[in-house]
């Protein structure tokens, strides 16, 4: 029996600063290379114990870490990517949700914290960009209550304003709050660390409290055993040399080179062998690796890894991957994979069409159209082909006569290949 690593899910409001969080553990810049700089898919991020100790420096010295790692999980706070922070919320063992400390609680984060209730996931919040209060004074990578110590006294009252606005807040929604160093009972309150994504600040005790948190309460939920591997796929790659790959985060259980697996798509699932495994570098966004990935011959949850296998056209993202391990048994978890692939949007009669790079963003962008009275004929997954066109060429009304396409391309005979992008409307604005 081993002790796996927990599963993080950050969440929170768009522009809060999640990706940024991150960003500043991994030492990268995903934030700057996001369209629009909003995060569209799940990623995930291996951040191992040695980056633990050495991030939190002398605060875990002496202190030995019984969990080998978190593995971070990064969600859409954009209103239309819903089922995608709902998927995340489920994935999670754990949870931290991000909130500008300067703005508060707003509808994703109140949406977040009615998955964390739902799931009944343990969180800390993240009360970033403590920063932005006037006066500021300006350190990096050192623990909040070193910082906090160098602030004139006008910051200080300012800040715990803001803090008692922030516990008020969550108050309402039913959560006893404090700031991290006044908790004396973490189950029965929940620990707010005031900090600064951008500059480093904070993320210090960020870190310890969920390894703390790990390790007194989760214990007996992260132990593995060898057994079937359940995870889901964050997205479908064309990568040069290797062909079509799948970014799985595997949750439970372990993933061998030749198992079995049943994957989701838009039809019927497909059952193939893993023909190889590739594995991202501790500290590598698996949706946006800065370095080459490791080849490996299973994986063990959780974990993010990249999955090669024969036949795996039509798989889509979000969709469920199950290993299986005695083949008498692939008729039934063709079943689930075939409940838990299923579109959930509605259609009409008459209306639009949409396209969408994976399952989450189609089904977001569903429920934003329809959020706006715009009724939606057909939903589909994948780039726009001549096929769409020609069907489109033949509806009377000029007004459904119209593809709306989110993350995809237009082939060749529909228009050629430029990208065509139907982008989340920023905070309150229309599409």
């Amino acid at each position: 029996m081993r002790i796996r690593q927990p599963i993080v899910s950050v969440l929170g409001h768009v522009d809060h600063g999640k990706t940024t969080l991150l960003d500043r553990i991994r030492g990268t810049t995903v934030v700057q290379r996001e369209a629009g700089r909003i995060t569209q898919h799940i990623g995930a991020t291996e951040v191992p114990a040695s980056a633990i100790y050495d991030l939190c420096g002398g605060l875990l010295k002496d202190k030995s870490l019984k969990v080998p790692g978190l593995l971070f999980i990064d969600t859409p706070g954009h209103e239309a990517f819903t089922t995608l922070r709902a998927r995340g919320g489920s994935l999670a063992d754990l949870a931290v949700l991000v909130v500008d400390i300067y703005e508060g609680l707003k509808p994703q984060s109140i949406e977040s914290l009615n998955y964390l209730k739902q799931f009944k996931t343990p969180f800390v919040v993240a009360a970033n960009k403590i920063d932005r209060l006037s006066g500021w004074v300006r350190d990096e990578n050192v623990p909040f209550t070193v910082n906090f110590k160098k602030q004139t006294e006008r910051y200080q009252k300012e800040l715990e304003e803001k803090l008692y606005d922030l516990i008020g807040a969550l108050g309402e929604q039913g959560f006893s709050a404090e700031r991290f160093d006044r908790v004396a009972d973490f189950t029965n309150t929940l620990a707010i660390v005031p900090m600064s994504a951008k500059w480093g600040v904070g993320l210090q005790e960020l870190l310890m409290l969920l390894i703390g948190l790990s390790q007194r309460f989760l214990e007996k939920s992260l132990e593995v055993e060898e057994g079937e591997a359940k995870g889901t796929v964050l997205e479908v790659k064309e990568e040069k040399g290797l062909g079509k790959t799948l970014d799985v985060i595997v949750y439970d259980g372990v993933l061998k080179i030749g198992d079995i697996i049943v994957v989701g798509t838009t039809s019927e699932p497909v059952v193939t062998k893993v023909k190889s495994l590739l594995k991202p570098k501790p500290l590598d966004e698996i949706r946006d690796p800065q370095h080459r990935f490791d080849q490996i011959n299973e994986v063990v949850a959780a974990a993010g890894v990249k999955v090669l296998a024969k036949d795996i056209e039509g798989v889509i993202a979000g969709a469920p991957l199950r290993g299986v391990s005695d083949e008498k048994r692939v008729e039934g978890v063709l079943e689930e994979v075939r409940r838990l692939s299923t579109l959930s949007i509605e259609l009409d009669r008459e209306g639009v069409y949409i396209k969408a790079d994976t399952l989450g963003s189609l089904e977001a962008l569903s429920k934003m159209l329809k959020d706006r009275g715009i009724k939606i004929a057909r939903a589909e997954i994948g780039d726009i082909s001549e096929r769409d066109i020609k069907e489109l060429s033949a509806i009377e009304d000029p007004f459904h006569r119209v593809i709306l396409a989110f993350n995809v391309n237009a082939l060749p005979g529909a228009g050629g290949g430029e990208k065509t992008a139907v982008r989340p409307p920023c905070r309150d604005q229309g599409p």
